[in-house]
């Protein structure tokens, strides 16, 4: 598997409004991070993009690259605070007040995805146990219980919605 990085330094924005647009891009294949950011309405869009582009260029000069842009994705990238440039504006009666004018550090981390190989042929292929719902035989026989999966998100929010539904009718009296 290969990793790379690709780092912009000193770039001229606060590394919060650069960490909000780096959110949108943590995770995906860089063919949907670059179209991501083709269309977000932040000026430091376009930094990004040049940055992202970097890491791409750099993961295909490393040694072991599989030649598939397709496979890379973004592992990680984040913004880091770089050195604030102080200013001072005049103020009315001859006072001063201080301007910050932020950088920030900008780092894209991306890496291949590994090549999923697929299951042995049609004889590999295991039969399932009898008792069903992956209970083997001889425990469903048993009258061991089958252990239940998790519950689902959505049984589980659309009760939370009716109790708080319910609590506010009941106070209301």
């Amino acid at each position: 598997m290969v990793e790379a990085q690709a780092t912009a330094k000193y770039v001229r924005t606060s590394a919060q409004k650069a960490g909000l647009v780096l959110d949108l891009i943590r995770g995906r294949d860089v063919n949907r991070a670059l179209a991501t950011l083709q269309f977000t309405r932040k000026s430091i869009a376009s930094d990004i993009v040049k940055v992202l582009r970097s890491a791409i260029a750099n993961a295909q000069q490393k040694e072991g690259f599989g030649g598939d842009v397709d496979r890379l994705y973004v592992t990680s990238c984040y913004a880091n605070q770089g050195p604030s440039m102080k200013r001072i504006r005049p103020a009315p009666m001859g006072r001063a007040f201080r301007v910050v004018k932020r950088t920030a550090h900008l780092t894209v981390k991306v890496a291949e995805r590994p090549v999923e190989i697929a299951a042995g042929g049609a004889g590999s292929a295991a039969p399932k146990p009898a008792g069903g719902k992956g209970v083997s035989g001889a425990t469903a026989k048993a009258g061991a219980p089958a252990k239940a999966g998790p519950v689902p998100k959505a049984a589980v929010r659309k009760w939370t919605t009716a109790a708080k539904a319910k609590k506010k009718t009941s106070k209301k009296r």
